[in-house]
């Protein structure tokens, strides 16, 4: 009988085992989704407390992503700050700066090393266009590309016995150039020979349509310097440096330097946008002579640099001795007298 009653005992109490972890298990399981109780104080004086239902899963999830919509980062926070704290930057004006170069000059890649050394420290955005004659044996090609600065390299195949008909052919090379692909900025001429400040460049991203500056002329061979440009009150032209008193009867509108004057490259192909009636295209003048004319004619439209005072010198060219020298002539040999030994006893 012992034997028997040991299994059913055993028996027993699995199941009440089994029955005890079962209701406990169904005890925990619906007392999760039991309420519980929230107390609201609100504003009226009896201060009863309000029993709020639980929210459910999708609550909880949109409260969540609202959440996070609602409140950004800190690291966003702060870059949000500071941007709107920091002033909107407008883009800089692009320079064009074109050079033209001799063919007969002996220093012409020295002064493009020197030249490139400058527009190398100048900020972005900029261009530099430099022309020169087609020849098999021009290094420039190979120096502007060890520059790092953004460039065009012309060339022509015309062939010119006068030096500064030569130079006016390359700038119109490279007005045409421009025109033809629409290269917007403000257009500088800048030879070999040029000298400049660095905040030059600055004040020139500053033009509107045309800008004009003074400078200095120095000749080596002479040890003297002469200012060629314009005269300001402030950045307002009222008149022109004069080479010699008699110009100021014989021509009204003296002739401007080259390197003394900037322009927005948009007039050449639309004129009408500065309050030009004729183009580049209908005129039978050359681009170069028509962009002196238009500087010319209507001073109003002129803008002196450095605009706080026009009277300052920012821009030197050295005029020096750069044509090819005549080639030396070599001295015949000198010939040794040797003397024969004295004799002895005379």
């Amino acid at each position: 009988m012992g034997s028997t009653e040991r299994p059913k005992k055993r028996a027993q109490l699995c199941k009440k085992a089994i029955l005890h972890f079962s209701l406990c298990f169904i005890m925990g399981f619906f007392t999760g989704f039991a309420p519980t109780a929230k107390s609201s104080i609100s504003s009226a004086p009896s201060n009863r407390t309000e029993f709020l239902p639980p929210p459910t899963s999708a609550q909880r999830t949109s409260n969540f992503s609202r959440n996070v919509l609602a409140e950004p980062p800190p690291a966003r926070k702060t870059e949000e700050k500071n941007r709107k704290e920091e002033p909107e930057m407008e883009p800089r004006r692009q320079i064009i700066i074109v050079t033209p170069t001799r063919s007969r000059d002996r220093l012409r890649e020295v002064g493009l090393r020197r030249l490139a050394n400058t527009i190398r420290l100048i900020g972005q955005p900029l261009l530099w266009i430099v022309v020169e004659a087609k020849s098999e044996s021009s290094n420039l090609a190979e120096i502007m590309r060890k520059t790092g600065i953004m460039y065009r390299h012309l060339v022509f195949k015309e062939n010119f016995t006068d030096s500064e008909a030569e130079m006016n052919h390359q700038r119109n090379v490279a007005l045409k150039h421009i025109e033809h692909h629409r290269l917007s900025g403000i257009v500088h001429f800048a030879g070999l020979s040029n000298f400049y400040d660095l905040r030059f460049f600055d004040e020139l991203r500053e033009i509107e349509v045309f800008g004009t500056w003074p400078m200095a002329v120095v000749t080596a061979n002479k040890k003297k310097v002469v200012i060629e440009g314009p005269v300001c009150d402030s950045s307002q032209v009222i008149g022109w440096h004069l080479k010699k008193m008699g110009d100021q009867i014989q021509n009204p509108k003296p002739q401007i330097h080259i390197s003394s004057f900037a322009f927005n490259s948009s007039i050449l192909w639309d004129p009408e946008r500065w309050g030009r009636t004729s183009s580049v295209q209908d005129t039978s003048q050359k681009s170069v002579n028509f962009v002196k004319q238009v500087v010319l004619e209507d001073e109003a439209k002129l803008t002196g640099i450095p605009s706080g005072d026009c009277s300052k010198i920012m821009l030197w060219n050295l005029r020096s001795f750069t044509k090819t020298p005549p080639p030396i002539q070599q001295l015949p040999p000198v010939q040794q007298v040797t003397q024969s030994p004295s004799r002895q006893g005379t």
